[in-house]
């Protein structure tokens, strides 16, 4: 197992350079002066946006300013700092990760237990009433933006914008909006799982045992079946972070997702580059540890 997860880790860092530097020359080939939008609609002096752009290193070759910001993460865990008044990017972070751990947890939460309570429903009682009603509920859901599913549930619920203390209640809207769309997906998942393992040979080995019934399903059936649902929960909840650009934007929370729609609007490259490439920090930690878990779930799997 050691080696496993140290073999892992070294796979990592190629895969993390390469994702930062599509990300980095990306948001760096964006059209635009970033230093000129600092002034608005007045003329710029053409030597204080050339002096600022020194002092951010803008005006080195792009190689060089990847160098730079790639050194400061390994070197200071310096992500760099915002253009418009120089505020460390690990500040900005540092206010706004909690508020979308928050939200992100909340709507995991959900996704999870409604998501996973409605696929066993629905693969108990496959081609039955209630499995037909899944399908269509999720399907549904799938259907539908999230923006217009935002939009809805606050016009439904009369769930208005979130204050600035963004409270665990106020979060509870913005979460089963965030959730709905992979609960959808968990729900199916789920269901497809324990259907086709419903008809497995193990199954029927256990029935002929004797075995309760809640045994069957609680241990055997369900210890299987979770496997592919631990995949998507793993790699989807770095996705609910990223994600949460639009349900912070409808709902005006002030977390990650807020911080980058703001940062696209304002051309702050440095402060998106930066909260994108913790994004991609999470992804490649939750790949990690679904990996793992593969091995709880199933003790047939051995990693050398």
């Amino acid at each position: 197992m050691g080696r496993y997860v140290a073999r892992r880790l070294l796979q990592m860092i190629p895969v993390f350079l390469g994702t930062t530097l599509l990300i980095f020359l990306m948001v760096y080939s964006l059209p635009g002066d970033p230093v000129a939008a600092l002034f608005g609609d007045k003329a710029a002096d053409p030597a204080t946006v050339a002096k600022i752009k020194h002092d951010l290193g803008l005006d080195q070759p792009i190689w060089r300013q990847y160098w730079d910001y790639m050194s400061g993460i390994v070197m200071h865990f310096d992500f760099g700092s915002q253009i418009r008044n120089g505020r460390p990017v690990t500040d900005i972070l540092g206010d706004a990760f909690p508020v979308t751990l928050r939200l992100s947890a909340m709507a995991f939460v959900f996704e999870i237990v409604a998501g996973i309570g409605l696929g066993i429903v629905a693969g108990l009682r496959a081609g039955r009433l209630a499995d037909n009603v899944i399908l269509i509920f999720t399907l549904l859901i799938i259907s539908m933006p999230v923006f217009v599913l935002g939009y809805l549930f606050m016009q439904g619920f009369g769930v208005g914008a979130v204050s600035l203390d963004e409270t665990w209640g106020e979060l509870v809207g913005p979460a089963v909006v965030l959730g709905s769309l992979s609960l959808a997906y968990v729900t199916r998942l789920t269901r497809t799982s324990m259907v086709e393992n419903l008809h497995a040979d193990y199954m029927r080995t256990a029935i002929a045992k004797g075995l309760p019934k809640r045994r069957i399903v609680g241990v055997h059936l369900m210890r299987n079946s979770m496997i592919p649902v631990v995949t998507f929960l793993g790699t989807d909840l770095g996705a609910l972070i990223g994600g949460a650009v639009v349900t912070e934007s409808i709902f005006n929370i002030h977390g990650v997702g807020g911080t980058i729609y703001d940062s696209i609007v304002r051309r702050e490259g440095t402060t998106l580059v930066g909260l994108v490439t913790i994004l991609v920090i999470v992804y490649l930690v939750m790949a990690l540890l679904v990996d793992l878990l593969y091995a709880v779930l199933d003790p047939r799997i051995r990693y050398a």
